[in-house]
């Protein structure tokens, strides 16, 4: 199974249509791989999508979407809700 990191650049090349060689941890959203505000939503509701299980879902408030502005970002949130490295 992939980490949590791989399942974000994943997700990221999905709905950016950015090369996976051009994705790093520090890399921002917004001033690296060009997402405007569409793209952020989609991004967040992307990553509830994919986390969620049944037995925990992942929701993303409007204030903690704010703050995941880089992979890193993104990656930290997610583990802090419970998504793990197989």
């Amino acid at each position: 199974m992939p980490t949590v990191y791989e399942r974000v650049k994943d997700i990221v090349v999905d709905k950016l249509g950015v090369e996976e060689g051009d994705i790093s941890e520090g890399s921002s959203f917004v001033d690296d791989l060009g997402a405007d505000s569409l793209d952020l939503v989609e991004l967040i509701m992307a990553f509830e999508e994919a986390f969620s299980t049944d037995d925990q879902p992942v929701e993303i408030s409007d204030d903690d979407a704010g703050n995941i502005n880089t992979i890193k970002d993104a990656v930290d949130y997610l583990k802090g809700k419970g998504a793990s490295d197989a």
